[in-house]
């Protein structure tokens, strides 16, 4: 995994008897964590038990944080307007204003730009100086969809301060999901299940890797397509319908490091589905859930064998309820798009030092 210029160095924690994660914020002290059988984790390890993160580091100089951080949203996401959230509301994350008004440009403390609007509005619609920026602002640039689908990134050397994305070695990480520890509630009750396999599909796109492997799955064992090429799928329904089935085609559009979007999270995880998994390696997707808790198609030599595999466990209820063993000590968290990343852009301009970075290797850092 290739690092950004001026990112600490990684360090290595332990999650549990199946996670183990790299950090990146090595210089924050270790916290106490509640994990289960843990008595110390660091960053990552925090983010996935209880939705926190320790202290953004981003060098030696600390000041006492502003007792407010204005925020500001240079495009918002898509062009959807959205209503700002209440940070210390929704997150408890206090002191913090996220705003849409470009007037509040020269109070701002950090400012985000969202890459698919960058790109589609242009270079030549950033604020312009001189000067450019108040000197201790923070450039912070936000992107969740993959390398593939990320045009014009190597425009974008020396401009922007810190980083926002799914990858763990983000400045700011911000996954589309998240394990953390169950507290005391219901135990885990599996819906029933009448259905074999599912997938949702609304980018169909024969060259891609996806589609091709569906088509020799669908060969050995019966799959129900849902979306723009399959059955019609009712307004808010997904999870209802979902969970009818005993698999879930978790197949993402690009394999990339950190690639695992709410097609797991969401689709697979929130419908109780087991979910078959098409994206970056397993070793991968074991830094975020157990090792049982999915099926990768790497896991065996052909679609063919997979399938002679899924028929397997619909014939032994046992066995396939071994996936789900443990829902019985985590919860699954959806992050909430796109408030969750306003909110910990403020979180982070309140724990950074007063150094400023400027990330010149970001396509090649994104793309690895």
């Amino acid at each position: 995994m290739k690092k950004q210029e001026s990112s600490n160095p990684d360090a290595e924690c332990s999650l549990g008897p199946f996670l183990t994660v790299l950090i990146v914020a090595s210089a924050v002290p270790i916290l106490p964590c509640v994990c289960p059988q843990f008595s110390h984790c660091t960053a990552l390890t925090l983010y996935t038990c209880l939705q926190e993160l320790p202290p953004l580091d981003v060098g030696p100089g600390r000041t006492r944080p502003p007792p407010e951080v204005t925020v500001l949203l240079w495009w918002e996401p898509f062009g959807h307007r959205r209503h700002m959230a209440d940070c210390q509301l929704r997150f408890n994350i206090s002191g913090c204003r996220p705003s849409t008004n470009r007037s509040r440009y020269w109070e701002a403390q950090a400012v985000i730009f969202h890459h698919r609007d960058l790109v589609l509005h242009g270079l030549g619609q950033l604020p312009a100086g001189p000067p450019q920026r108040p000197p201790a602002q923070r450039w912070v640039w936000m992107n969740f969809e993959s390398p593939s689908h990320s045009p014009g990134l190597r425009d974008l050397a020396g401009i922007f301060n810190w980083t926002m994305s799914y990858r763990v070695d983000s400045d700011i990480f911000v996954p589309y999901g998240y394990l953390r520890a169950r507290q005391a509630s219901p135990r885990f009750s599996l819906p029933r299940k009448t259905k074999l396999v599912a997938w949702v599909i609304s980018n169909w796109n024969e060259a891609h890797a996806r589609v091709r492997y569906y088509h020799q799955l669908r060969k050995y064992v019966p799959i129900d397509v849902y979306g723009a090429q399959g059955l019609a799928l009712e307004e808010d329904s997904m999870v209802r319908t979902i969970s009818q089935y005993k698999f879930y085609l978790a197949f993402e559009n690009s394999q990339h490091t950190d690639y695992i979007t709410e097609k797991l999270w969401r689709n697979a995880f929130k419908s109780s589905a087991v979910p078959i998994v098409l994206g970056p390696p397993r070793s991968n997707y074991e830094l975020f859930i157990p090792p049982n808790s999915f099926i990768h198609i790497d896991d065996f030599p052909s679609p063919r064998k997979l399938a002679i595999y899924l028929k397997f466990l619909d014939q032994n209820k046992p066995l396939y309820r071994r996936y789900f063993a443990w829902r019985d000590k985590y919860n699954v968290h959806m992050t909430s798009f796109w408030d969750e990343q306003y909110c910990k852009v403020c979180e982070a301009v309140r724990t950074a030092g007063d150094q400023l970075k400027i990330i010149q290797n970001l396509a090649s850092w994104f793309e690895s």
